[in-house]
């Protein structure tokens, strides 16, 4: 065979052995091999004590349900119930030992994250109710007529 063909297998067979040879220091021993016997993953046995150790930052409807179950039932029966209540108040983190913590975000922006009419009704994203926000009552935030826990309008007499 003539060298064209030789000279670029040696080079992919370089960069094979060149990537291999990296991967060996790269890669912990532990790296994806467990006693299930699967040997690619993205999970460290050597280190589940770091992971153990690290402060949870969100605690899903679960961990909100424990003080506002009242709330968590509600909602669960609305158009808001599969949507995580950290979406709308922030991280639950460290709430209880400080209330604070919590944000209620009452802001027109939040309630545009979802319902800001689109232009592309193709998206499952397009099946939920949505506003023109420069023509619909622009100059007031949406908890002026809407309660998120139970979103239907509120009637103003």
């Amino acid at each position: 065979m003539k060298s064209h063909v030789w000279r670029p297998l040696y080079i992919a067979l370089s960069v094979i052995v060149l990537i291999l040879i990296a991967r060996s220091f790269l890669v912990p021993e532990d790296f994806g091999v467990h006693e299930r016997g699967y040997m690619y993953g993205l999970h460290r046995k050597g280190n589940e004590n770091e992971w153990q150790a690290v402060t949870l930052k969100y605690g899903m409807v679960q961990y909100c349900k424990e003080c506002h179950a009242d709330k968590v039932e509600g909602l669960g029966r609305s158009p808001h119930g599969p949507i995580s209540c950290e979406n709308c108040h922030g991280p639950a983190m460290n709430h209880p030992d400080n209330p604070s913590t919590l944000t209620i975000d009452k802001s027109r922006e939040l309630c545009l994250r979802c319902h800001a009419a689109l232009t592309t009704p193709h998206s499952r994203r397009s099946a939920i109710a949505g506003i023109h926000p420069a023509t619909h009552h622009p100059e007031i935030e949406c908890i002026m007529c809407h309660d998120p826990h139970t979103p239907i309008p509120r009637i103003q007499l």
